[in-house]
Parts: C-alpha cells; sequence; structure tokens
C-alpha cells in the first residue's frame, strides 16, 4: 500500500509540476533542481548573448482564409505545395499564388477527418489517414479508397501514414499495415508478429537515413523496424513504472509514446509525459519544468537535426533548439489577442523573452512540418506560418534578428 501511495504523490508532484508560472529572465522554469548537463552537453564560454534562431515573423491562416476547418491535424510539406489535413477536409497551399485548394467529401474525398499525410517522393502522390475511414490515395486529381472491406488494412481508425521505399505505413487503433504499392500486397503487425505489448499505433516515421520505421504505440513505447532485414527493436521504459519515470536518462520515459523521429544520428520520441532523446548510447529526457518547454503532453513532434526538435503540446510549441547548449525556445500566443511571445531559456533559467506582434494562431498544437528554413504548424485554431528568414542552427552571438527587432522597437 505504501508503495502505491508513494507513485501516486510521486505522480502527482511529477504533474503539478508542469504547470510553472512564468518567468522573468533569469528565473527558473520551476523551483526544481535543473539536472546536470548530459554527455555531449555544454555551456562552456557562453554569455545570455548567445542566442538561438527565433521566429519572430508569422502569419496565420483559418477559415476565413480558405481552409475547410480550423483544428488541423496534419500537415505535410512538398516543394511548392503544403498539404493539410483538418476535421472536415483536405487542403493544399499553393505557396506561389498564396491560396488554397479543397477537398470535401463532396469533391470525392472518402472521409471527412484527415488525421495524416505523406508525399511519394517517386509518384507525387499523396497518401492520407482517414480517422475512422481508412486511407486514402490522391493521384493524378482522383481519390483510391483503402478500407478494411476491401483490401488489408488492419483497421478503419488510421492516425498517420508514411511511405517507404514503394512500401506505405499505416498506424492504426488496432496494429500497422504495409502496403506495397507494387505488388498490390498487404502486410499486417499485430501483437501476433510484433513486440507490441499494446496494438495502438498512434504514429509512423520512415528514416531513410538509416532505412529503417519508427512505430509510436501508445503503450508499447517505440518500435524500430529494420527495412532489409525485416527485425525489430524495442524501446521501453526500463523501470517498468507507469506512473513515474523512476530513474532518469536510463531509457525512453514513458510506454505511452505519441511520435518519434530519427533524424541526424538521434532518435526523438513524444509521450504524454515529456519528450527524449536517444544518440545510441545516451538517453536524455525533456520535462517542462526543467527546461522551459511549454507543456509535456506532447501531441508530436517533429525533428530537423540530432541537434533540434520541434514539440506539439497542450500549451504552446516548443523547440530543442540547440540540446548541445541545452538551449530550448518556447511560442506562445496570448490569449485571443494575435500576438505572443517566445521565450528562451538554457539549463532551465529564462536568458530572453521575445515579444511577438503575430504568434502562432493557438497554444494546442497537433502537427507541424518543416519547409526549408520555414515551419508550418497545425493548431486547433488555423495553420501558422513561420518565416525563417536568416534561419541558423545552434546559437550565436547578438544574431541579426535580435538586432532587427531592437531596430524596430526603436523606431
Amino acid at each position: 500500500m505504501w508503495r502505491a501511495v508513494f507513485l501516486w504523490v510521486m505522480a502527482w508532484l511529477l504533474a503539478t509540476g508542469t504547470a510553472w508560472a512564468e518567468t522573468t529572465s533569469g528565473e527558473k522554469a520551476s523551483g526544481a533542481q535543473v539536472p546536470k548537463l548530459a554527455f555531449g552537453q555544454s555551456v562552456d564560454n557562453l554569455t545570455d548573448d548567445d542566442l538561438p534562431y527565433v521566429y519572430t515573423e508569422w502569419e496565420n491562416f483559418t477559415e476565413e482564409d480558405g481552409l475547410p476547418n480550423d483544428h488541423i491535424f496534419a500537415v505535410r510539406c512538398a516543394g511548392e505545395k503544403v498539404w493539410v489535413g483538418t476535421e472536415n477536409g483536405l487542403a493544399c497551399y499553393d505557396k506561389k499564388t498564396r491560396k488554397f485548394t479543397v477537398w470535401r467529401e463532396k469533391d470525392g474525398l472518402p472521409w471527412r477527418a484527415v488525421t495524416g499525410i505523406d508525399v511519394d517522393p517517386q509518384t507525387g502522390d499523396v497518401w492520407l489517414a482517414l480517422f475512422g475511414g481508412g486511407v486514402a490515395r490522391l493521384s493524378g486529381g482522383r481519390f483510391d479508397h483503402f478500407h478494411q472491406l476491401n483490401s488489408g488494412l488492419v483497421n478503419n481508425v488510421v492516425y498517420a501514414i508514411a511511405v517507404e521505399h514503394d512500401n506505405v505505413w499505416c498506424a492504426t487503433t488496432a496494429g500497422a499495415s504495409r502496403y506495397n504499392t507494387t505488388t498490390k500486397e498487404w502486410t499486417i503487425f499485430t501483437e501476433k508478429n510484433a513486440p507490441m505489448e499494446e496494438i495502438w499505433n498512434y504514429n509512423v516515421f520512415y528514416s531513410p537515413e538509416v532505412n529503417k520505421v519508427f512505430l509510436a504505440v501508445w503503450g508499447s513505447g517505440c518500435l524500430e523496424f529494420d527495412v532489409p532485414t525485416e527485425k525489430w527493436k524495442v524501446y521501453l521504459d526500463p523501470d517498468r513504472e507507469m506512473e513515474i519515470d523512476l530513474f532518469r536518462d536510463d531509457g525512453i520515459i514513458h510506454v505511452i509514446t505519441t511520435a518519434a523521429n530519427y533524424v541526424g544520428g538521434a532518435l526523438w520520441v513524444s509521450t504524454y509525459f515529456g519528450q527524449c532523446r536517444y544518440d545510441g548510447r545516451y538517453w536524455r529526457g525533456f520535462y517542462a519544468h526543467e527546461t522551459g518547454l511549454p507543456s509535456d503532453f506532447t501531441n508530436a513532434l517533429r525533428a530537423r537535426s540530432g541537434q533540434e526538435c520541434w514539440m506539439c503540446t497542450d500549451k504552446g510549441l516548443g523547440v530543442v533548439a540547440d540540446y548541445a547548449t541545452d538551449t530550448y525556445v518556447s511560442y506562445y500566443r496570448n490569449g485571443d489577442d494575435s500576438s505572443g511571445r517566445a521565450e528562451v531559456f538554457r539549463q532551465g533559467r529564462k536568458i530572453k523573452e521575445v515579444p511577438l506582434e503575430t504568434s502562432i494562431a493557438h497554444n494546442f498544437i497537433i502537427a507541424m512540418d518543416f519547409d526549408g528554413d520555414d515551419v508550418w504548424v497545425g493548431t486547433a485554431k488555423g495553420l501558422s506560418h513561420g518565416i525563417g528568414r536568416g534561419y541558423y542552427p545552434g546559437v550565436r552571438r547578438q544574431p541579426e534578428w535580435l538586432n532587427k527587432l531592437k531596430s524596430t522597437s526603436e523606431k
């Protein structure tokens, strides 16, 4: 009984610790002790003037601008197009014309809710995960519909989709399905032929860098599938405790995962209880009360490199801006006002707050994608576009974006 009470108290402390109050520059994200720097991290010779790139130019799009719905589930950038999955239709934004093309059920879209999008780099076909409607392919202006009754799709509730060579992977609520577009064959992965303790597949990501597919499974951690050998590798929390991360940095921080990306030699994993990074030897967990990230409750993530990863949380847009220097950025919208702020943290201490005349459309973030130096963010109330003019990785002393901000405020 005492063990159960202890775990409940620790879980409560962890949960309440994420609801940190706003801080002024120089203050810590919370009263908690900031953990020591991890292997490969250093703040030697850094000052508060050494800052990451902060996106200070934002524009937002809603139904008034042509979106079929403001509740965004998925975003995928492909060349001059930005594909957007919403609660009530599919949209394609043309960056040249700055106009949306929209498909609803009346236009041939097989299902209204589009929760995942990927684009085949070989054919240009657009693959859609449909929440309750299976999978669709948009090719040559026509939709092909795959569901449980006409294909090998294991379930019609599909959360995410990823193209891997000639294969299309579908993450569903009852396992994963793989469709070979050349042979037309389907393969189903469940607890019967894959190391899934639970079968609720929440996200899927293909990394051409290592030729592996990564599944985020709600209750089974992260699964890695090696394409050439078809062998599985499992990432679970070694302490096996569901309530808390009993021993920090010993592995994946929780088995309830929402996304997994492998980029630049690092595996990034998001959960409903924080995020983590693995470089092949060392794990590192990220918690809001230690880092300044908006929240531990993370709907998804998108990694730009082995040093930078963006977190879609329920309280704002968080960025591990430079892992090597333990530097983070959090973006917020100020209530119903279009303005907002970006907060920069290093080692849990806020070193800069940047006012934003226009910020993200909403603080509940569901999806995002990179478009060169730009970012596109799907929120609960619209699509946001961060313009990365002069973007740079890592940190720089007295960067150009800061100087421009100062000169603008002085006018």
